[in-house]
């Protein structure tokens, strides 16, 4: 491959100024050995054009993401590169304009899945959670013991602050641990480390998601948190999903709230990944909640308060709202049985569930699938 003619091609494509410019797309590589020669070559170049410093790589699913004027240009690589477009990418909550609430102690959701129960066997003692999201703040009385450094990945030279909410909810549902004026989370004593991908919008690419799949591969974390999803497969998204699932990480994907009956969001409906659904105080699926056989498990995601950023609290609803729940679950239950793998602890997460109660609308011929994750009954099913 003509790694030169290549690269010169891509950036004969961003000095253009046509309105394709800027349009941005990943480029994945039938081979590794064709991925870091392209990447030496790369580094080689920086010197030469400026505009590669748009040029960004996912050394895991073995591919660069870059502006394209037009993707056919490249087609004469065909038989070593595959390119897709970069497409954005949407968190699961049902409004990003949340709600103010005043803290809750133990909040609903994190009794309803008797996580209480748990404490005096598991509290989540240093099990590693990377939520890839619009960050934390940094500076929340509730986070305070509970934030490790993680990753800016709009900005590496800054922390990932917190500049929309939704990541700070999150992690509140996860790990929050404080118990004199806020709330408590799922796992109080795990460790979350912030993956900024999303702007103040709650916007983001494929792109964001893969380096920060990536990230949180070489930084060893135990669980990775992914409260978004879209319509369209992305074969990028799923290959370093994959890579991540055969590196021994448990990945939990909120399912959506379109209310469908019969298909979830990517990367919810990737096997690798555990599916969550909504429910609420009643345990019942929320109306907003995707659900049916692609959902592995159901979760508290209506209605519930958690931390906010500028020291505050909120309430919110979305299968995001429920994923959190899960994940605090499942770190829980890796805390005391570190050496289970992600297709065990999905075979228990599907197990260790109670049943959900039937709308008075729903029919007697319509049978509802799966159950809402129990903390207790899991720690059960591993004898602990």
């Amino acid at each position: 491959m003509d790694y030169t003619g290549f690269l010169h091609q891509l950036v004969e494509g961003m000095q253009r100024p046509e309105p394709e410019q800027g349009r941005r797309y990943l480029i994945r590589f039938a081979k590794p050995k064709q991925y870091e020669a392209c990447l030496v070559e790369l580094s080689r170049m920086r010197n030469e054009f400026t505009d590669l410093g748009m040029v960004r790589s996912s050394r895991l699913a073995r591919s660069i993401i870059a502006p394209v004027h037009d993707p056919e240009e490249l087609s004469r690589y065909s038989d070593e590169i595959t390119v897709e477009e970069d497409v954005s990418i949407s968190l699961h909550a049902t409004a990003l304009h949340s709600k103010p609430s005043s803290a809750q102690g133990i909040p609903w959701g994190v009794k309803q899945i008797h996580a209480p129960k748990v404490w005096s066997v598991s509290t989540g003692h240093r099990i590693k959670i990377g939520v890839i999201d619009t960050g934390a703040d940094y500076q929340h009385p509730d986070l305070r013991y509970s934030l490790a450094r993680g990753i800016n990945l709009l900005n590496r030279s800054l922390l990932p602050h917190d500049d929309n909410g939704h990541g700070t909810h999150i992690a509140g549902t996860i790990a929050a641990a404080n118990s004199t004026a806020g709330m408590i989370g799922v796992a109080p004593r795990s460790l979350i480390y912030p993956v900024k991908a999303f702007d103040h919008n709650g916007s983001a690419f494929v792109s964001d998601i893969v380096l920060g799949i990536d990230w949180c591969v070489r930084n060893r974390v135990d669980i990775i948190n992914m409260s978004f999803g879209m319509k369209t497969r992305s074969k990028a998204l799923l290959d370093v999903v994959n890579r991540a699932y055969q590196a021994g990480i448990v990945i939990v994907a909120s399912s959506g709230n379109d209310g469908k009956r019969r298909s979830i969001d990517y990367p919810a409906r990737y096997p690798q990944t555990i599916s969550v659904g909504a429910t609420d105080k009643n345990r019942r699926i929320a109306s907003f909640s995707n659900r049916g056989a692609y959902v592995d498990v159901y979760a508290p995601g209506d209605k519930i308060v958690s931390s906010w950023v500028q020291g505050k609290h909120h309430e919110m609803s979305g299968t995001s709202m429920a994923t959190s729940h899960v994940s605090g679950a499942i770190a829980l239950l890796l805390a005391k049985h570190p050496g289970l793998s992600p297709a065990e602890i999905k075979t228990l997460v599907k197990r260790a569930t109670v049943p959900l109660r039937a709308r008075k609308t729903t029919t007697a011929k319509s049978k509802i699938r799966g159950g809402e994750i129990d903390a207790l009954k899991l720690m059960k099913e591993c004898g602990g």
